[in-house]
């Protein structure tokens, strides 16, 4: 049977997620059937640009219908984790946009949830799931780069006046909105958690931060620095350094179609084409986290071993480290969560 996927608001990540997928020859058997939006008018005319079934008035019917086996969720922070608890006690699976929550204390709370529900649930992470990054894993467990030493991630692009970023109410920060995929980075090379990190940033007017750079610092004497900048255009690539050379992720490191070996060698890594436009870049590449969704689901496995709950855990507890480093709060983080 196949593995039927609802969707959750109908916003720019939504659009580009369902593009990728429908696009994808090679998604195996799975579809998306259902759409729900908070304005119905919208999730109509989502459900008519890419040829879904079903239009849901509210994300409780999405949630409470047998039409659905698993949630995309590609809401705005703040509704993250009310939404993925929606659907998890509804009997759904999740995949659940970056961050999976505004805070540790949140995360852990849905994770204990899933686990407890014996229910998939994955925070998407498209980077892991890269043929770029699966290349660059296969050159550092193989020993190319000799002891790897050092990290270094840019990643810039003028969104400060964003609303999804500049306003604290909807969940913005630098470092939640881009500086999660440097961070998550770092973990996927260095794998130990830091055992010191250091952040300075700067905020807006609003308390968010719109600037920061971090250091982290692994055992061994292994360092990563991170820079996340909202108001410039960064080069935005990744270079791992080891005692026998370097890689480099290309521009942009996040998903990247290039990537430059220690021997020189670059190698391409190009994405299936689509006639309707994307938001983002490479955004095609959004259909690798569905493809290893199904596969997890069809092993009656509740996570991914590419994107753990701890792998999920440990980054929302940096983020909340650098968080507090630079001076963000929000309400929320002054919540308890059982």
């Amino acid at each position: 049977m196949a593995l039927r996927w609802g969707i959750v608001t109908a916003g720019k990540i939504s659009h580009d997620f369902v593009n990728a997928f429908n696009t994808y020859p090679n998604k195996g058997d799975q579809v998306i059937v259902a759409v729900a939006a908070r304005d119905k008018s919208r999730a109509a005319d989502f459900a008519k640009t890419h040829n879904i079934a079903k239009v849901f008035d509210t994300y409780q019917d999405l949630a409470a219908s047998n039409d659905i086996d698993i949630a995309y969720i590609g809401a705005l922070n703040p509704d993250h984790y009310d939404l993925s608890k929606l659907f998890l006690e509804s009997g759904k699976h999740v995949l659940c946009e970056k961050p999976l929550c505004l805070n540790y204390k949140q995360a852990e709370s849905l994770i204990n949830l899933a686990r407890k529900k014996k229910l998939f649930l994955m925070e998407a992470v498209w980077s892991r799931f890269s043929p770029a990054y699966i290349a660059l894993e296969k050159e550092l467990n193989a020993g190319k780069l000799g002891d790897v030493q050092f990290l270094e991630v840019n990643f810039g692009v003028p969104i400060h006046n964003v609303d999804r970023l500049a306003k604290k109410e909807l969940g913005g920060s630098a470092v939640l909105d881009i500086g999660l995929y440097t961070l998550q980075l770092a973990q996927y090379v260095f794998k130990d958690e830091p055992i010191k990190v250091t952040a300075v940033g700067e905020l807006n007017e609003n308390g968010v931060d719109i600037v920061d750079t971090i250091i982290l610092q692994y055992t061994g004497g292994r360092r990563a620095v991170l820079n996340v900048h909202s108001r410039v255009k960064l080069w935005n690539k990744a270079t791992v350094v080891g005692t026998a050379g370097r890689i480099t992720l290309e521009d942009p490191f996040h998903f990247p179609d290039k990537l430059i070996h220690v021997d020189g060698k670059i190698e391409e890594f190009p994405l299936h084409t689509s006639n309707l436009p994307y938001n983002f870049a490479n955004s095609a590449g959004l259909v690798y986290q569905a493809v290893e969704v199904a596969r997890c689901i069809k092993e009656g496995l509740i996570e991914s071993p590419r994107m753990s709950h701890q792998d999920s855990l440990i980054l929302a507890k940096l983020e909340d480290t650098v968080r507090k480093q630079v001076g963000v709060h929000f309400d929320v983080d002054s919540k308890d969560y059982s």
